[in-house]
């Protein structure tokens, strides 16, 4: 065993540093940018409430249960279910992050990438006087006909690595709470400039105003999905970072804080936009559904930032807000990978840091070069490894193990009360894994059809 595996287990130094990390890995550029879509052609009001229905009810009992066996366990996720379940087959859900973990952070990453493309085009001003149809043209371009795609992802896994082989305390920690107090400080100033402009209530109404009548069973069941994917609960990422939490720690407080933070980013980040949106003179004839595709944030976006006053400050600003929050989710990612590495293959942290960027780049850069394993590596890892992730981890700790274990991490071993342990245990043996499988075969039946 290398010297730096039977070294003490690194964590993080202040329950700051837990909620930042966590909420960060949460915060990713679908939450910023697809939560507030669906918030607003889904009921506005409406649906939020629902959302937030959805996040109590089932977010926060399986962040909970993720925190509670990595804390337990103190061991990444295909070990800590080994030392919590030995001789049981519990331990392919741990291997099952992992491989989740491959699978998002090769396609993920290459996403990512884009926005250092556009965070450079903005600020060199080359989007400016271009509509949607040039800019799609352009985006068709760099994607498919360039070799910069494969450069980004190169630099952004790089930025990944470089964050994580420095360690819980002094890398993840120390610069999770930097980029996230810089990637709400961002949010704010676009909110406040944006909600200057002619038209900007218009864009909160469509945001906020509650219209109970599109509250169909397929709307609460895609509020029920994001509030699942949003909260990046599934893939091990809050189990690894669990098993960095010290005891002294609440875990209910903590997935409550951070399960707050990711709702109130994604809130905050469509104050920014959609204000933005119809502030344009011509919102009456706008289509805001042209604004459902991710890959439309990067052809439709640019052009109405441009066309509002301070357009190319906004447009950069933005772009640095999606990197930013890419950045603190591929962090988490890349550790589940780089623990694993460390505590089963007893490698040292930066052999394991440099293996993982090494191996992940193999499949991203497959995902940069060919579409259909970007396409195959996205399905699969949101439609089925994840919401499968999730099931088996409240079935886990609803009705396998040991309550002991839970009423002691979660009332750190009696010094906290725990009132709110026997609503917890009821919603992860019977809701949570009901509303998690309905989510999964939903997910399954529109991709299918």
């Amino acid at each position: 065993m290398s010297q730096e595996s039977s070294s003490p287990r690194d964590s993080f130094s202040t329950k700051f540093g837990v909620i930042a990390a966590a909420a960060g890995s949460a915060i990713g550029l679908g939450n910023i940018w697809r939560f507030p879509y669906e918030t607003g052609v889904n009921g506005g009001g409406a649906f939020l409430v629902v959302y937030l229905v959805c996040i109590l009810l089932i977010g926060l009992p399986v962040m909970i249960s993720e925190f509670l066996i990595g804390r337990s366990a103190q061991r990444n996720p295909f070990g800590a279910f080994k030392s919590l379940a030995p001789g049981k087959p519990w331990y392919l859900i741990g291997l099952m992050g992992v491989v989740a973990a491959f699978m998002i952070l090769a396609f993920y990453t290459v996403v990512a990438g884009w926005t250092l493309e556009y965070i450079y085009q903005s600020f060199a001003g080359t989007l400016k006087g271009k509509d949607p149809i040039e800019l799609k043209g352009m985006f068709d371009s760099f994607r498919y006909e360039s070799y910069r795609p494969l450069l980004w992802f190169v630099i952004f896994i790089g930025l990944t690595g470089w964050v994580v082989i420095a360690g819980i305390k002094n890398g993840i920690e120390k610069y999770t709470k930097i980029l996230m107090p810089m990637l709400l400080i961002m949010l704010v100033a676009m909110s406040v400039y944006v909600l200057t402009l002619p038209g900007a209530g218009k864009g909160l109404e469509f945001l906020f105003k509650p219209d109970f009548s599109k509250l169909t069973p397929n709307v609460i069941l895609k509020a029920l999905g994001q509030a699942f994917f949003s909260l990046s609960i599934g893939m091990g990422t809050l189990i690894t970072y669990g098993s960095y939490i010290k005891k002294k720690e609440n875990l209910g407080s903590t997935a409550l804080s951070v399960a707050g933070a990711d709702t109130f980013i994604a809130v905050m980040a469509g104050v920014a936009i959609f204000p933005a949106i119809f502030a344009l003179s011509n919102v009456g004839e706008f289509d805001v559904t042209r604004l459902a595709d991710e890959g439309l944030v990067f052809i439709t976006l640019p052009s109405i930032l441009y066309s509002i006053p301070g357009g190319p400050i906004l447009s950069t600003m933005f772009f640095i807000l999606l990197s930013v929050a890419a950045l603190t989710s591929t962090i988490s990612v890349l550790e589940v990978i780089v623990t694993y590495f460390v505590e089963e293959l007893k490698l040292t942290r930066k052999r394991a840091t440099i293996s993982a960027v090494a191996s992940v780049s193999i499949l991203g850069i497959l995902s940069v070069l060919f579409s259909g394993v970007f396409g195959f590596l996205n399905f699969t890892s949101a439609n089925i490894l994840l919401p499968l992730g999730g099931l088996f981890i409240v079935l886990f700790v609803g009705w396998s193990l040991s309550k002991k274990i839970t009423r002691e991490e979660l009332t750190n071993s009696g010094s906290i009360k725990g009132k709110f342990i026997p609503l917890y245990l009821f919603l992860v043996k019977f809701i949570a894994p009901v509303a998690i499988a309905i989510v999964f075969i939903y997910g399954i039946w529109n991709a299918i059809h």
